[in-house]
């Protein structure tokens, strides 16, 4: 599948060039992250944990950086390995600047295979665009953020993005046991009788 967006950055393209290859702010961008090593200037072990519709999946594997034009593109490529399937995927990022302002276009492109593939297209098409918008809107607001003045003297950062958070306990396990509860207690008020 493959997806694509842009962001508007405030900052001049060699400031998100710096933030584009820093390790620590990388870390911050990858949904679910655990672990973030770095082997070498261009590879990372990486370990991460998402929630795919029912499935929580923990996926280990690496993060390489390729094609590398300094201050102008690369291409930023995952591959991942969990009990529950495959991840592997690659977004080329460039670079444009204009009037002080820096323009980061991505284009994704992103396979999963294994038991995970089978919850259907619909589903993995969503969660994919889900966590490519939120690695690139993270990395916006990490390497700059938006300031807006609320209160004379007041300066708030407004976020691009929500973290990304599973909702699959609190829409459906709560409810089932919620469930489960009245239907004990229906049970033990006919058997009392």
């Amino acid at each position: 599948m493959k997806l694509s967006g842009s962001y508007k950055l405030n900052v001049k393209k060699e400031v998100v060039w710096q933030a584009l290859n820093d390790p620590n702010i990388l870390r911050q961008c990858i949904p679910g992250c655990e672990s973030f090593e770095k082997e070498s200037d261009t590879i990372f072990k990486v370990t991460a944990t998402n929630q795919v519709g029912p499935m929580n999946a923990s996926f280990s594997g690496t993060v390489t950086l390729s094609n590398i034009q300094e201050n102008q593109s690369y291409t930023i490529k995952g591959e991942g390995k969990s009990s529950v399937g495959f991840a592997n995927g690659s977004a080329d990022v460039k670079l444009i600047e204009e009037n002080g302002s820096t323009t980061l276009r991505y284009e994704v492109n992103a396979n999963i295979g294994g038991k995970i593939a089978q919850l259907g297209s619909r589903l993995i098409d969503g969660v994919a665009k889900k966590m490519s918008d939120y690695f690139f809107g993270r990395f916006a607001d990490v390497a700059a953020p938006i300031k807006k003045v609320k209160n004379i003297g007041e300066i708030v950062k407004e976020k691009r993005v929500e973290e990304v958070q599973s909702n699959f306990l609190s829409k459906y396990i709560y409810s089932i046991i919620f469930v489960l509860f009245l239907l004990l207690v229906v049970i033990i008020y006919f058997v009392s009788r």
